[in-house]
């Protein structure tokens, strides 16, 4: 895969700029890396095939892991209880509205339908950096500057990325490959992230971004309800993940390939763990209640914590079209039988009584683990 290092300016003074030759001219890989890849897109399927439609909605918790690692390794770090309600709170400001907005961007990968294009990516970006402090300008829309990665300055970076002329072509190429990869679908999925990486083609955002596309390539190539959260596993190997991106720019696709493919496939079975220890734990949830009258609110509303992990009185009457006295009271019996917890948020320093928030402790303790 040819690649070029071109000098650009800075300051006044030249700096050595990246630039990846494009996707459509990577060549078959080693048969080391395609084992790999195959055993991987292997345990994928059989993930595929065994889906129990009971469990999708359990599935698409996993996207909540997926989101909030993603944003741990971007250093952005939220308590569990604050992104549940920043999920479905707006008010909500800080560290836990960015980590939401990663969940947000997440839904609206998976929920994409036909073709990738340049939109799609602009829209993604714009809705993943909505509470952050970036220029409006800059949300949606390649770079218009230099980027570079860890360091000061690009003259003390560890990696100066595409000078921004180069980015629209490339990411065209990016777009076209995601859309009809000439590899299997978990190597396809590795090399348009390590691509994207390494393009860099925003100004803030790229790390998240790439491992959406992960994601999306993934879902669109091989039958997946939910893509495994793969940021999770990366979480627990941020060196040997950069170490592999590094690897891509500078020796080629093959030990990226081999790295991303066992971890793709770790990140698989551990999904599968983790829906069963859900299903386990949901289905613990009625003998709780075995005190409480048949016609009880909180029977009903035990039902509705999978998918409404964060709760607060108005969305209980909502939900259960009951009063509100009703509505804290069912909140209040499932928080004594400890399928709820109140929910720990920061002050926000804002006049007037916060809203009260309930959160699934148990549910989102286990995703957090």
């Amino acid at each position: 895969m040819p690649h070029e290092v071109v000098t650009v300016e800075w300051e006044g003074r030249p700096v050595g700029a990246f630039v990846p030759g494009p996707l459509s001219d990577v060549g078959e890989l080693g048969a080391t890396a395609r084992l790999d890849a195959a055993r991987a897109e292997g345990v994928l399927s059989a993930t595929a095939a065994r889906h129990d439609p009971r469990l999708e909605v359990a599935a698409r918790l996993l996207l909540r892991a997926e989101g909030v690692a993603s944003s741990r390794i971007e250093a952005i770090n939220a308590p569990s209880d604050a992104v549940a309600v920043a999920d479905v709170d707006p008010s909500v400001a800080g560290p836990a509205a960015e980590v939401a907005d990663n969940l947000r961007a997440l839904d609206a990968v998976l929920a994409h339908e036909g073709p990738l294009t340049r939109e799609d990516v602009w829209q993604w970006h714009s809705i993943l950096m909505t509470s952050a402090d970036l220029d409006d300008d800059l949300k949606g829309a390649w770079r218009n500057r230099l980027g570079w990665v860890g360091g000061p300055t690009p003259r003390r970076a560890a990696y100066v990325a595409t000078p921004d002329d180069r980015i629209d072509v490339l990411m065209v190429d990016l777009v076209d490959y995601a859309n009809k990869p000439s590899h299997d679908p978990v190597t396809a999925a590795g090399l348009v992230h390590a691509q994207f990486e390494t393009i860099h083609p925003f100004t803030d955002g790229n790390g998240r971004i790439g491992r959406l596309l992960i994601g999306w390539t993934l879902h669109r190539h091989i039958p997946l309800a939910v893509p495994p959260p793969v940021s999770v596993a990366f979480l627990r190997d941020v060196g040997g993940y950069l170490s592999g991106l590094a690897l891509y720019r500078t020796v080629g696709p093959d030990d990226w390939i081999r790295w991303f493919a066992s971890t793709v496939e770790h990140a698989a079975m551990s999904a599968t763990e983790t829906l069963a220890a859900v299903s386990e734990l949901v289905a613990s949830w009625p003998a709780r209640l075995e005190n409480l009258r048949s016609d009880a609110a909180a029977r009903r509303l035990v039902d509705q914590v999978l998918t409404h992990p964060a709760l607060d009185v108005e969305t209980v009457v909502s939900l259960l079209n009951v009063t509100h006295p009703t509505a804290r009271t069912a909140l209040e019996a499932l928080a004594e039988r400890e399928v709820l917890r109140p929910a720990d948020l920061p002050a926000t320093g804002e006049p007037g009584r916060p809203r009260s928030w309930w959160v699934a402790c148990e549910l989102l303790d286990l995703l957090a683990r």
